[in-house]
């Protein structure tokens, strides 16, 4: 393989991927919190404000994933990243300090705002910066930030839970309010050391090459991989570069040209919601508990599932450059279809215990190496350079979308159809992306973007 500065590409890498990081603390913080705001705020007889308190964020998310994509191909990568980590901040200290329900609600809405932008341009920038036969491991540093945050998230919501509970179960009215401040309040730290380190790295150098900065593109090429890998990379862009710095319009996006990869990106965005794994994040506390787990006991398999949810990734970013994506994708595909059919089976004959746990973990590590980090590695490279950002907001608009009406739709399903039945649907969504996934996406390992967009566009 030809040397290239890893440790720079390394640094540049982790500090964009500080927005998976703080992606994935503010997603999951909310669900520790609960807890403690609800009786706070007063909202326990009120089941919609219960809801709209835990889904609000995605209005944000929508928002952000929308704007992300014009702002990020006309003003920059970097510019956007800055903003997003100025959002986490504001969002992570203003909802701490609320003392109104209405105060907690928009400062919710403005770390979903963050966490569209994050969730959009880090794996962005991460793909524009990193070299071809590494691009996969790289990407996916984002995801391992992503569950690194939620992990932390777990983290800090079972140890400020066991401070300011009773005998580790029965709440402390006099402690409500500084529980759920503090598990909030945390996350302002990672944010502030975000947003001083995104002054630091430089403009994905692929943007500046299509904007007509080549010599500054060039000095970043060259630091990342010597003269020749510059001169390699800016002829390929040039290859591509016509029209580039034209505002991207609807009906280029939707051309014959590039209607295709569009579907292909937005379901793949939809079906990395669909599978289903993120109900057990969402409602894990429903889901042990019907697994026969008492209250004690939750908490602590929901870091179990953090846990497990690291070390598959850590294995998602040692494969994926060595197995590709596809390899990964429909095998994880095929893997959740089978483990769910098995535990809408067992939930049918109302087993419990340990197999519940081990069947959920299973379901975990299978998502984990594969659907989790590796959706957001292809939708990264699979767009045309100059409409990179616009498509990449469509999909993960898409995805947040999907997301939402996976939270909203869970309960309604685990109502009518009992987990059993909920769990065998989510498997047949699984199978049924195996086969989308088998069909129609192409291989891109060890292919430079450029090459991708030809290939793929032709």
């Amino acid at each position: 393989m030809k040397r290239f500065n890893m440790l720079y590409i390394l640094l540049i890498s982790l500090v964009s991927a500080m927005g998976g990081l703080l992606f994935g603390y503010d997603w999951v913080v909310i669900g520790g919190a609960k807890i403690f705001y609800e009786p706070f705020f007063g909202l326990e007889g009120l089941a919609a404000m219960r809801g709209w308190a835990m889904s609000c964020a995605l209005v944000g998310c929508l928002a952000g994933a929308l704007l992300a994509g014009m702002w990020c191909d006309r003003y920059g990568r970097k510019k956007m990243l800055i903003i997003a980590s100025v959002l986490f901040t504001v969002s992570a200290v203003g909802v701490g300090s609320a003392n109104g329900f209405t105060e907690f609600i928009l400062y919710r809405i403005v770390g979903g705002f963050g966490i569209g932008i994050a969730s959009n341009v880090s794996p962005i920038y991460i793909a524009e910066v990193t070299p071809a036969s590494i691009r996969g491991r790289f990407v996916s540093l984002n995801q391992l930030t992503i569950v690194l945050g939620i992990l932390a998230a777990q983290i800090v919501n079972w140890a400020i839970a066991r401070h300011f509970t009773v005998g580790g179960e029965t709440l402390n009215p006099q402690s409500l309010e500084w529980a759920w401040r503090w598990m909030f309040w945390v996350g302002a730290v990672p944010a502030i050391i975000f947003f001083g380190l995104s002054f630091v790295i430089p403009e994905s150098p692929r943007w500046l090459a299509l904007n007509g900065r080549e010599q500054s593109a060039r000095r970043i090429f060259t630091r990342i991989g010597g003269e020749e890998y510059a001169v390699k990379a800016l002829e390929e862009i040039e290859m591509l570069k016509g029209g580039a710095g034209e505002r991207v319009s609807l009906s280029k996006i939707f051309h014959p040209s590039t209607r295709r990869v569009l579907i292909l990106g937005v379901v793949l965005a939809v079906f990395q919601q669909w599978c289903g794994i993120n109900v057990i994040f969402n409602y894990a506390h429903e889901i042990f508990s019907a697994a026969g787990y008492a209250v004690s006991d939750v908490l602590m398999n929901i870091v179990v599932t953090g846990v497990t949810n690291v070390i598959f990734t850590l294995v998602a970013v040692y494969t994926v450059d060595r197995w590709g994506r596809r390899v990964l994708m429909t095998a994880g595909s095929a893997a959740l279809a089978v483990i769910y059919a098995i535990l809408g089976t067992a939930y049918y004959f109302e087993v419990s215990g340990w197999t519940m746990l081990l069947l959920v973990v299973l379901a975990i590590a299978a998502y984990a190496m594969s659907l989790a980090p590796i959706v957001w590695v292809v939708l990264s490279e699979i767009f045309p350079a100059k409409m990179r950002g616009a498509m990449m907001a469509l999909s993960t608009f898409c995805l947040w979308a999907a997301s939402f009406l996976l939270t909203y739709t869970f309960p309604l399903l685990n109502e009518w159809l009992k987990a059993s039945g909920t769990f065998w649907v989510y498997g047949g969504i699984c199978l049924a992306g195996f086969f989308f996934i088998r069909s129609y996406l192409p291989e891109t390992k060890g292919k430079s973007l450029e090459q991708i967009e030809k290939e793929i566009t032709k």
